[in-house]
This record gives C-alpha cells, structure tokens and sequence, in this order.
C-alpha cells in the first residue's frame, strides 16, 4: 500500500502548473513560476525572453533528451547542448500597460518529479549572495579552493564544485558578469519537494497564492487591506488565489476613476462603443478555454459547464453590438394640438454590479457590457469566491479598446456591498443572488434614490403528468436537477408526480446513479463539487433533517468518496420521496 501511494504521488499529473495572475514585474513573475515549480517537483528555465514584453518559461529536465532522434538543424528550436527536453509544460508572461500578466498554455508534464531537487544541475548554483562573496573574495586574490571552502562553512549543503567556481571567476575577469547573473535562480534545497499527493489540503499550506488585486482607473492596483478571503478549489482544498477586503478608500478611488471617465466616455459615439463590444466578443472567443479553465478551478464545475457559462454571457455581449438601433427613442408628432412628444435613452452615469457565486462568467457579462456600452461607466464587485473571470473579462475589455476607469472591480463582502448602495455617485445596482441579500440591497439602494435590479433565489418545480414521455422526462430532470451541482437559480429542486412518483423512482434513481461525479477539470465528469466545505454541510444537515421528519430517502449521495480527491467538496445525486412543504429540504432555497 505504502509502495502505491509513492507511485501514485510521483504521476505526473499530480504536478500542477502555477495559478495565473499579476505582478509589478518581470523578475516577480519568473520567481513565482519557478518557486512553485520546485515545490511541486519540476524546473522552470527561461525558453524565450524579450525583456521588456514576453518570457517563455520551459520545465527543464536537466540532462538528457527524451527523443535522441538528430534533428535538422534548419528545424532545430533549441541549440544542440540545451538541457531542455521536449516536455509541454509552458507558461507565459505578458506585459500589458504597467503590470506582467502570467498565462499557462500548458500545464501538463511528460516525466516525473524530482524527490529532491539537489538532483537537477540548477541545484549546483552560486545563489546572488555567494556571488557578490566570490567577486569579492577574487578581488582579495583568495584562492578558488579556500573561496569554496569558505562558502561551504556558511552553507554546509553547497552542492557546487571546484569546476563551478573556476567558471565564475573566469567570467569575473572577463568582466562578464552582470547584475542579472547575480539573480541566477536555484531551488530551494531546504524546503523538500511535496512528494505526498498534491490534493490533500496540507499541500496548501506549501502553495503561496496570488493576491487579487483591485482595478482602478485601468490600472491593477494592489490592496492595502489588512484582512483577505482565500479563493478555494473545491475539488481539491488548494488556495487558488487570495482576495483582499476593499478599504473605503480604495472603493471611494475607484468610484471617482468611473466618474472622471463618465463624461467622455458618455460623449464617445454609440457607433465606437459597439466597435469595442464586437471586438471583446472575439477576444472572449479567442480564450473561451482560459476562461473556463479558471471557472472550473474556481468554481468546480465541469468545463463543459464553465464554457456553457462563458457562452451564455457572450450572448449579452453579441446582444450590446447592436446598442444602435437599442438606444433609438420615440417621436410622436402632434400629439395633442401644437405638440410633440418624443423619449430619449440617455446613461445614467456611474452603475454597479453585484455578483454572485454560481456563473462568474455569464453574470459579470450580463451586467457591465450592456451598461457601458450605452455609455455608462461601471464598478464591478465579482463574488469573493471566484473573482478570476471577471478579471480575465475585464483584461480582454480592455485589450479591446475600452477606454481607462470605464470598467473597474473592487473585491470584498458585506461592507463594499453597502458601501455600493449607500454611494451617492453610483446611479443604479444590479445585483444577482439570494433572496436575503437581495432584498436588502433593494431596499438599502432604493432609499438612496437609485435604480435597483434585484434577481433573488428561486424555487422551481416540474409537473410531470401520468402519460408524459419516460426517456424524455427523466433525461430533463436529471439535467435540470444536478446540473451545476444544483447551484443555479433555474435548478430543479422539485418534482411533482401526477398519481405519485413510485412507477418512476426506479428509472430515475438509475439515471441519477449513471451520472458520473468528478472534479470539473476531468475527462467525462458530469457532476463537479459544490462551492465550499460550508455548502456541503449545509445539504448533508437538510438531508439528514428531513430523513427524520419522514421524507423517504430512495438515493443517497452524502458519503460520495472520488478517488484522487478525497477532500473535494462532493455531494452525489440524492433524491427524496415523500416530501412535504413544510420541511427544510422544500423552503430553504426561499430563507
């Protein structure tokens, strides 16, 4: 047993590729990809580099070739002496405006991690501070052997040997050596590779997760918040990413960025504005799988399901290229004697929106295309849950021309939502969510005098009739039941048998069980996990609740186990008989 788990741990699928994000700088962005390529077992070495744009990091081996196959040169990538093997990993790092934005085209491996990484030749490094001590230890003419010996009493498991040493100092008398060969990278040998399997939530603990920052005026700007949300994969309890808790401050920036860019913007053409929408319509095409990948990782469902979720979002942005012939008023002539009537459409000024959980793709695209594109300006407060696609959305609104503070997110819970509706400059709320929180944004907003969109919770059933079609009934009600995970506003949570439900129970339970519950980002999954260890609890508490009250339990998906992630947050199909509505599994979705 103990002897499998090893070799389960060393697959290399169980190295994960680094989360995308943001940093200042370069050098940032390099250290980041690489410390948590050691930590999972791999190491990254640069492929390409243009300095002031793009870096293209590789896994690199360190030795032999996988193909030793001669290659032409003419088709040659890589010179011939190139430690770097042919493994798929590569992650990309991109300069847009004043920040570096890490993409991961690929993220999977063709070899095994290192147990150790004093097995790759990066771990025989002078690290910058050794450097900085053999120049110095040179100038002094210090002999290479005592140098060597020196280093080794400061740093006893210096893997470095004689030959290392007299190659620095020949660069050192050349006047080779630069300020960037003193920042050559080597892993961290004090901190051993995380050999157990990455998906149990100690491997978090290794994992220094990306901080979210806010947009502001069209820049990424960093929180100076004190207290932060960890953004949880629910497949595997890994901390994606963290989001700070907006002070007023930033907020109040934020606001005042929409609002500067409010007049221009309002007097920009209704013709230009569309131009930008059809443009962002490609760029969301052009990285649907981006998108979704960030969903099911941040969300957990399927990536059939997060694309859905992409798509039906870009149906509103398709919807906003036609804002032309949308924002056109009314004229009546004469009216009444001597006069005429007409209506304009005009923007509103500063909106704001509210996201919820459940589609961080589709809700954020239901709410900031149409609203700036009718020449409104827009804060975006995505859910704190899964802010990545929102801010993807935002980077590609911008990549399409959307001018600077015309789009801004800020992060948070409770508070920025108050401070959303108690604002004076933000003229109306749109807000997608439960029932709780959306009636008090409706009334907390309204007070103020704003316009409010406020769509609550549901609570939907089906109506199934005696002589209604088996396969077709029972293949919509496990769609519309499980789907998502049930977590959508349009989820089937109840069925009504006309002349009661036992004819159909057995097919159903059936079709249910077929359903195959994974993590999204897996071949075949039907069913990913719900959003939070909470979430779970909270449908484990109802089920068990109404068992004692007398519902009937025909399938029970509570003890769900998924091989490969055994602290997802998964709940299998389970359905109830015998309900009634009175119980807590009927009305909850109404609290």
């Amino acid at each position: 047993m103990e002897i499998e788990s090893q070799t389960e741990s060393m697959d290399p699928s169980n190295m994960l590729p680094p989360p995308p994000g943001t940093f200042q700088d370069r050098e940032d962005l390099i250290k980041h990809v690489r410390d948590f390529g050691a930590n999972q077992g791999y190491v990254v070495t640069i492929k390409k580099s243009r300095k002031d744009r793009r870096v293209i990091l590789g896994c690199d081996r360190g030795g032999v070739y996988r193909n030793r196959r001669k290659i032409e040169e003419s088709k040659r990538k890589r010179k011939a002496c190139s430690r770097l093997i042919n493994c798929p990993f590569e992650a990309i790092g991109k300069k847009e405006d004043d920040v570096w934005v890490l993409t991961i085209k690929n993220g999977e491996h063709n070899h095994e991690p290192f147990k150790d990484m004093s097995q790759h030749p990066y771990s025989r490094r002078f690290s910058e501070d050794e450097v900085r001590q053999i120049k110095v230890m040179t100038d002094a003419g210090i002999k290479p052997r005592q140098v060597l010996k020196a280093l080794k009493k400061n740093n006893p498991e210096l893997q470095s040997t004689p030959r290392h040493l007299y190659n620095l100092k020949a660069k050192i008398r050349q006047g080779n050596i630069s300020e960037k060969s003193f920042k050559s990278w080597r892993p961290n040998r004090s901190v051993p590779v995380n050999t157990t399997n990455p998906l149990e939530p100690s491997s978090k603990h290794n994992i220094h997760p990306l901080k979210v920052p806010n947009l502001i005026g069209g820049k990424y700007v960093d929180s100076q918040a004190c207290a932060i949300i960890d953004v949880i994969n629910p497949a595997t309890q890994e901390v994606v990413s963290q989001v700070p808790l907006t002070t007023y401050e930033e907020f109040k920036a934020a606001v005042s960025a929409a609002k500067q860019a409010y007049p221009s913007w309002r007097n920009t053409p209704v013709t230009t504005r569309q131009r930008i929408m059809f443009k962002l319509q490609e760029l969301i095409r052009r990285d649907i799988d981006k998108l979704a990948m960030n969903i099911t990782i941040e969300q957990g469902k399927t990536l059939k399901g997060a694309q859905g979720d992409v798509l039906r979002g870009l149906e509103v942005v398709e919807h906003a290229c036609g804002m032309a012939t949308l924002q056109m008023g009314e004229f009546v002539p004469n009216a009444s004697n001597g006069i005429d009537t007409y209506c304009l459409r005009e923007p509103l000024g500063v909106c704001a929106g509210i996201c919820p959980f459940n589609f961080p793709a589709m809700i954020s695209l239901w709410m900031f295309p149409i609203a700036v594109t009718c020449g409104n300006t827009f804060i975006l407060k995505p859910s704190e849950k899964n802010p990545g696609a929102s801010m993807i959305l935002a980077a590609l609104a911008m990549e399409a021309g959307l001018p600077h503070g015309v789009l801004n997110i800020v992060h948070g819970t409770n508070d920025i939502v108050n401070y959303i509706c108690d604002d004076d400059d933000i003229k109306a709320v749109s807000f997608v969510g439960s029932n709780t929180a959306g009636m008090n944004i409706y009334a907390r907003a309204a007070a103020r005098g704003k316009r409010v969109q406020s769509n609550m919770g549901a609570q939907n059933h089906a109506i199934i009739m005696p002589d209604a079609s088996m396969e077709a009934t029972l293949n919509a009600l496990v769609a519309a039941g499980f789907g998502a995970a049930g977590q959508r506003c349009m989820a089937l949570s109840t069925a009504v048998f006309v002349g009661g439900s036992i004819p159909w129970e057995e097919e159903l339970v059936a079709c249910a069980k077929a359903l195959k519950v994974n993590a999204g980002t897996e071949p075949g999954a039907d069913l990913g996990p719900v959003i939070s260890k909470e979430a779970k609890d909270r449908i484990c508490r109802l089920v068990q609740n109404d068992v004692g009250s007398g519902a009937r339990l025909v399938l029970d998906g509570r003890n769900i186990v998924v091989p490969g992630y055994e602290y997802g947050n998964f709940v299998g199909p389970t359905i109830l008989c015998d309900v009634t509505t009175n119980m807590e599994c009927y009305k909850w979705k109404k609290s």
